[in-house]
């Protein structure tokens, strides 16, 4: 079961969607595992603060890119093919900001299918 939110961007209400597809979305689309690149960009986010943000330019742009597929999944009839595109209608937006939210979205798919896996072995017997 997918789960979308919007989240406040740059001013924009921007529609993310994370549902199991994601995964195959970011790997046909970038080629990398969505799984660790978020696991070693939440290490990065944590290690750093907002204000002197020591980000390498691949933590950032692993977080474009993770952004990008779940908006493209929550719409993909209105954000562009490529997340250069995406990206250009908005001036700047804080990492430190939109990433929290995007890991919760995240958390909240993975509990649901965790849940929907016990439920299912609960009514089947398995």
């Amino acid at each position: 079961m997918a789960i979308k939110k919007n989240i406040l961007v740059d001013g924009i209400e921007v529609p993310f969607k994370a549902s199991a597809a994601v995964p195959r979305l970011y790997r046909l689309k970038f080629g990398r595992d969505i799984y660790k690149d978020f696991a070693a960009l939440q290490k990065s986010v944590s290690e750093g603060d907002e204000k002197n943000s020591g980000l390498d330019i691949e933590s950032l742009e692993v977080f474009e890119n993770i952004a990008y597929i779940m908006a493209k999944h929550a719409d993909p009839d209105n954000v562009p093919s490529s997340p250069d595109d995406w990206l250009e209608k908005f001036n700047t937006f804080s990492i430190y900001e939109i990433l929290p939210q995007l890991i919760e979205l995240w958390g909240l798919n993975i509990e649901t299918q965790v849940e929907s896996k016990k439920n299912i072995a609960r009514l089947t017997g398995k």
